[in-house]
């Protein structure tokens, strides 16, 4: 029997140890503008209202609005580099995940759900090192649909066949619900008290 075994990537392939507050700070304060929760304020509302409704390049119209907010006068497209670079660099993969999912990748399909930019969060795996551990990417964007909407888990049906889906995720709505309406078996992520992902720890025994 095959099984595809499906993982969403934020804050559960791929770790944030510190609120993203921190991220927009230090890009904003790398181009000489003062951060100030005003600003994280309006970065955070701007780029939602565009992903949600999945306009092109939410996190270049989130930085614009800063830029317009601060009455600054920066390289908009140097800031929004800046942003991705400072967001990766911030990013961490625990390593009992990293081991998980390479003793996982020798027996199964695996792929990642995400909803998101392709390149921007296919970026993210690249960054770590993980990119050729998985057989196929999947982000919400490339489908015109976010979880929890079915579009994304369909495309990883249509392009690996398995008689079995499982899809591992921290956000219950769209990644448990989103799955169970699917089809897929949902296992949902949660990390140890400690803040360690103890789930990987096992990972290979509930799949």
């Amino acid at each position: 029997m095959t099984t595809t075994i499906c993982f969403d990537l934020d804050d559960t392939v791929v770790h944030y140890p510190e609120p993203y507050k921190n991220i927009i700070r230090r890009t904003v304060e790398a181009h000489g503008i003062e951060y100030t929760d005003e600003l994280r304020a309006v970065s955070k509302d701007v780029f939602y209202t565009a992903f949600e409704a999945l306009e092109p390049e939410p996190y270049r119209q989130s930085m614009a609005a800063v830029v317009e907010a601060a009455g600054a006068d920066v390289d908009l497209d140097a800031l929004v580099e800046t942003l991705r670079e400072t967001e990766y660099a911030s990013t961490t993969v625990p390593e009992a995940a990293r081991d998980s999912l390479t003793a996982l990748a020798a027996d199964n399909q695996l792929a990642i759900v995400t909803n998101g930019i392709r390149e921007r969060q296919l970026g993210k795996l690249d960054h770590h090192g993980l990119t050729d551990l998985f057989d196929r990417f999947v982000a919400s964007y490339e489908v015109g649909a976010h979880k929890p909407d079915s579009a994304p888990f369909d495309r990883v049906r249509e392009e690996l066949p398995a008689d079995e889906y499982v899809m591992v995720g921290n956000e219950y709505e769209t990644d448990v619900e989103g799955a169970r309406n699917a089809g897929f078996v949902p296992i949902h992520y949660e990390s140890g008290e400690d803040g360690g992902p103890d789930l990987w720890d096992s990972i290979d025994a509930l799949v």
